[in-house]
């Protein structure tokens, strides 16, 4: 049987290794061991930035649904509970929408809030 060495797969696997952390700062963009930790890390950052975002983004939400509501002459929490009341099944993504491009409409909501109130 033929002798197989490692050497093909070593070397695939360590240049997709510093491919991935081209661009990083000094040797660890150079160096197979550094890279390897620099990347490793840089996946966890990663994998905890893309919770941190949906986290992020529904709170510039709820702040823009807040200062518009306030506007309105309600808080947030009694708007949002008006309009669960009244029926009104937008989420907090298009709700914030509205409040910034169209806040006349957002009044009419506020209205239909306190009305179910």
């Amino acid at each position: 049987m033929a002798r197989v060495k490692g050497a093909m797969m070593t070397r695939k696997r360590r240049k997709s290794t510093l491919k991935a952390a081209k661009g990083y700062w000094g040797a660890k963009s150079k160096h197979f061991k550094m890279a390897k930790q620099a990347v490793m890390k840089s996946g966890n950052y990663a994998f905890a930035g893309r919770k941190m975002k949906k986290r992020d983004f529904r709170s510039l939400w709820i702040t823009r649904i807040s200062a518009q509501a306030k506007v309105n002459g309600m808080n947030y929490s009694t708007f949002m509970h008006g309009l669960k009341k009244a029926g009104v099944t937008l989420n907090r993504k298009m709700l914030a929408e509205i409040a910034v491009s169209d806040k006349e409409a957002f009044a009419a909501l506020c209205a239909q809030a306190k009305a179910a109130l």
